[in-house]
């Protein structure tokens, strides 16, 4: 009985591989985002204290 054609692992492991890559940058990047913003609105929210400190 013929078993038929050889399956193709190779290219669903590079492409798995591919992918993984890709979730873990999407990942990455969207950490470096959240922390640039906390860094943004600590430094804003220190302006403001700042400011009504100058005022009072």
């Amino acid at each position: 009985m013929a078993k038929g054609p050889e399956k193709n692992t190779k290219n669903k492991a590079l492409h798995t591989k591919l992918l993984n890559r890709k979730k873990a940058k999407l990942q990455e990047e969207k950490k470096e985002k959240a922390l640039r913003l906390k860094a943004l609105v600590s430094k804003i929210n220190q302006k403001k204290k700042g400011n009504e400190l100058d005022e009072n």
